[in-house]
């Protein structure tokens, strides 16, 4: 629990210290989750990568419902500007590309194995057990399934609709493969697409 925990209480912090913070933060909360899950590794059985086509596609799939039903349908919270580096540190500024790098890299390589380990192992399995290790990756349960990934769409609200069917398709990888990688890798690619399409786009609310 300790990586997204402490990653998701930085989260909420971010701009509570003026605007610089949404980077400097972002930049911290990186590093931080990093050493983190590098320390927790060993006794995590899970988190290991694996890949997978399944994986690839749901990854692709997830990121082009994402982006292609934003604004489809109500949001649940305000909807800011996001983090735009360019006006921050001016456009083609060493810092600029400093932080995408740095953004590019958390969002697609520390976000997926904190979040999944939390929400597709542990809320998963504790919703159906307290002793949550006893219960396979690969065991369907039809209400943990759903409330899982409700609870996970609803910590998107901006876009919690695809954020629901995000934490079904991760799930669905999770239980069908009876491990946790090819989600950690799906959630990865999707991360990935997206963060290529926010600088493409300079659609810099996503972040």
């Amino acid at each position: 629990m300790a990586p997204f925990g402490i990653y998701a209480l930085l989260t909420a912090l971010q701009g509570e210290f003026g605007p610089a913070s949404l980077f400097w933060l972002y930049i911290v909360k990186t590093l931080l989750a990093a050493w983190m899950i590098w320390q927790v590794r060993p006794y995590v059985e899970e988190m290991r990568w694996k890949v997978s086509w399944e994986a690839i596609a749901v990854g692709v799939a997830i990121c082009v419902i994402w982006v292609g039903t934003d604004g489809l349908y109500p949001r649940l919270a305000k909807l800011g500007e996001g983090a735009d580096p360019l006006r921050q540190f001016g456009a083609g500024s060493i810092a600029a590309r400093f932080y995408i790098a740095v953004h590019l890299a958390g969002m697609t390589l520390i976000v997926p194995p904190a979040e999944e380990v939390f929400y597709r192992s542990l809320v998963y399995r504790m919703l159906v057990k307290s002793d949550f290790r006893s219960m396979p990756l690969g065991r369907f349960h039809a209400l943990s399934f759903v409330v899982t990934s409700v609870i996970f769409g609803l910590m998107h609200p901006q876009w919690w609709l695809a954020g629901i069917v995000c934490g079904l398709a991760y799930q669905w990888l999770v239980v069908s493969k009876n491990r946790l990688g090819d989600a950690m890798t799906a959630h990865a690619v999707t991360n990935l697409l997206l963060g290529i399409w926010i600088v493409w786009r300079g659609a810099w609310r996503f972040w």
